[in-house]
């Protein structure tokens, strides 16, 4: 590994790309301590800690701090991630747009087009959206239900909070794609990333106040082993999600071209047990918060009676608290969503009649099976079954820091959710610096 390192760095070439990573990163960061001028900088911070909540938390914690903070980067690239999955959704659904998909590279950069479009439209709507629903809270001080200001000054008030937040998601989706051109990631997951390690530190301090601090030195060393070994098992139990495949395999027959006999290879279709990633867990938190976001804009987050007990049961922060287990019904709200939306995304992703019909026209077969109906049946019964089993790793993942979050208080903003995304970044990052140095003849980090 420190050969590989030090390998890296003798190249001109990804020195000069590992820099410009850095250079971006620096950018990112002091872009996310930038307040938005004219707003109340204390107000969010004092906001969350009147919830009874946490619908925000998820995406605080995806905008590394910035939203908390109302910085110019406060809404980050989480208009471009809804925008990629809308799109993508939108693909299966719109002939024409299925029609640009398939037409290779040209295609994809009309869609990519698209989606910057779609990009700008849902972070102008954003924007407002919080400038009149939190600007008349005190958000906005000026258009605060007690401020004299004018008509127009409020206004402009409000403009300038759209404008900041809009040309800060904008940049933002300009400098990930710059990252993905230097081919060292995918430059917006790179980004979701450094956004989500900026908020460990803190996540860190918090559990070392609640469990270690004040402790006997046993008590506390204790607590601090556990600590590491729970994140260690869940990194690796991730490491083993993302890497797991089911490898169909497939042979083809030979066949005269020429004068020659072609083909016979043997092949395989690599079928990954967490196909569909992450998605359905930012689908299922989407829509569990969603009731809730909503009622903080009409500003009745604080409702009583029956709203006011499911908005408890859809927040996670109470989930899986032994004296009030009744909300933990949202928990298992949360795992049936979550369980669905990893079926209903690879359906529309991974069609397995049309892979049994591209290996029929290409004289492919599975061995024991039959071209046609019979591959496509076994397909199909192979991946709903690969599907389950990697939705319930997911929502193993997902649902481990919401039980030491409610039986044991550990309050921290990254999850499950933020290690599969940190993990597979890192493993989609080294694995492009490693082709680029075999390139050049040098051992790579997975090769040592």
């Amino acid at each position: 590994m420190l050969n590989s390192l030090r390998n890296v760095f003798k190249v001109k070439d990804i020195r000069r790309k590992l820099f410009y990573l850095v250079v971006m990163i620096f950018i990112i960061r002091l872009g996310s301590q930038i307040p938005v001028p004219g707003v109340n900088g204390e107000y969010f911070k004092e906001w969350f800690e009147s919830q009874s909540g946490d619908a925000f938390n998820f995406f605080d914690a995806f905008t590394g701090g910035s939203f908390t903070q109302m910085s110019i980067f406060a809404l980050n690239i989480t208009p471009y991630i809804t925008s990629s999955i809308i799109m993508q959704l939108l693909t299966i659904a719109i002939p024409k747009l299925e029609e640009l998909h398939r037409d290779g590279e040209e295609g994809r950069k009309k869609i990519t087009e698209i989606t910057r479009y779609l990009t700008i439209g849902l972070s102008i709507f954003e924007s407002v959206a919080m400038a009149i629903g939190f600007g008349r809270q005190g958000l906005i001080p000026v258009m605060s239900a007690g401020s004299d200001a004018s008509g127009f000054e409020k206004f402009a008030a409000a403009a300038v909070v759209v404008l900041c937040l809009t040309a800060g998601s904008a940049m933002l989706m300009w400098m990930g794609e710059r990252i993905t051109e230097k081919k060292i990631g995918n430059g917006m997951s790179i980004v979701l990333t450094i956004n989500i390690v900026s908020r460990m530190p803190s996540d860190f301090a918090t559990l070392y106040d609640s469990f270690v601090k004040g402790k006997t030195i046993a008590k506390g060393t204790l607590a601090a082993l556990i600590i590491l070994a729970i994140v260690l098992v869940v990194v690796v139990f991730v490491l083993i999600l993302n890497g797991a495949e089911r490898r169909i395999p497939v042979q083809y027959s030979k066949k005269m071209q020429g004068r020659k006999m072609v083909g016979g290879q043997s092949s395989h279709i690599p079928l990954k047990v967490n196909t569909a990633g992450v998605i359905p867990i930012i689908f299922a938190s989407s829509i569990m918060s969603f009731p809730v976001v909503i009622a903080s804009f009409m500003g009745k987050s604080n409702v009583g009676g029956i709203g006011g007990e499911i908005m408890k049961g859809l927040s996670s922060s109470n989930w899986c608290n032994p004296d009030q287990p009744i909300y933990s019904i949202g928990l298992l709200i949360y795992v049936v969503l979550c369980i669905f939306f990893a079926y209903f995304y690879t359906s529309i992703t991974f069609n397995p009649l049309e892979v049994a019909d591209n290996m029929k026209k290409q004289g492919g077969f599975i061995p024991g099976i039959r071209p046609g109906k019979p591959t496509t049946e076994y397909l199909t019964k192979i991946l709903n079954y690969i599907i389950f089993i990697g939705a319930v790793g997911l929502v193993i993942v997902a649902v481990i820091p919401y039980f030491f979050n409610g039986v044991f208080g550990a309050d921290v903003s990254f999850g499950g959710t933020s290690i599969i995304i940190v993990v597979g970044v890192v493993l989609e990052s080294i694995k492009q610096v490693e082709s680029q140095m075999l390139v050049r003849n040098y051992k790579g980090f997975l090769n040592d």
